[in-house]
């Protein structure tokens, strides 16, 4: 994390403001908890909020609020972020066929960690990954926390269509695709439930700062969550997280 924050010059209408140069709980936090502050103080003359990573994009019309305006505006709300409290994260179950047609790359990514599948299985399995950010598509979720020991290289070539569900891993991240899209991620299973639903109130059920979870299922299991999310009677899994014990 910066010593001290930077606020740098995107184009005439955008902030970046900046609070370190890795991935990290801690930054993101800080990140999670500026956007909160700017939203709570509905300030006049902003446009959008993109949080990524390590930073957050402000978008504001500046025939609203001039520059130097908005950057005085943006650094005192970052004075009162220590006492910014973030909402307590929840954990969402994600239910996971690994390996065959759903999982057409977790032998290469076992020939490449040295381990078995359901060592990869396990490991994959074992974790509660925090959400850093979404975006690339609607709901897809870019997690963090995947052990070093499975991480793989993306595909050298993408794939031109990836089927909406699948779950994958690029390098040190893991990654469930919402929708079917072009992608280079290495598949390693897929979950019937929907991340991204435009009928559902909230069609995106988690949030950055949330956890998932995979749930390895067998073929049976994935037919019959397949078939109650296609009626309507699927029971989505989403809980408090538990409290690190010190």
């Amino acid at each position: 994390m910066y010593s001290q924050t930077k606020y740098l010059i995107a184009g005439d209408s955008a902030l970046v403001v900046e609070f370190g140069n890795e991935i990290s709980p801690q930054i993101n936090e800080r990140v999670r908890g500026m956007y909160l502050a700017i939203e709570k103080a509905a300030l006049p003359g902003i446009v959008s909020l993109t949080p990524t990573y390590r930073s957050l994009l402000v978008q504001y019309d500046p025939l609203t609020v001039p520059y130097r305006e908005m950057l005085q505006t943006l650094q005192k709300l970052e004075g009162s972020l220590e006492k910014m409290e973030l909402p307590k994260p929840n954990v969402m179950e994600i239910p996971t066929l690994y390996g065959g047609d759903c999982g057409p790359d977790l032998d290469f990514v076992c020939q490449h960690s040295g381990l078995s599948r359901d060592e990869v299985i396990q490991i994959h399995s074992s974790r509660e990954y925090l959400i850093y950010m979404l975006g690339f598509a609607p709901g897809f979720p870019y997690l963090g926390g995947m052990d070093e020991r499975i991480a793989t290289p993306r595909l050298k070539t993408p794939r031109t269509k990836i089927n909406s569900g699948s779950v994958g891993i690029a390098g040190q991240q893991t990654g469930i695709y919402p929708l079917a899209s072009p992608g280079g991620w290495q598949l390693i299973g897929r979950t019937p439930i929907l991340l991204y639903d435009p009928q559902r109130n909230p069609p995106i059920l988690y949030r950055t700062g949330d956890y998932l979870k995979f749930v390895p299922v067998s073929e049976e299991e994935y037919g019959e969550i397949e078939q109650q999310v296609a009626q309507g009677r699927y029971q989505y899994r989403l809980y408090p997280k538990k409290e690190a014990k010190e």
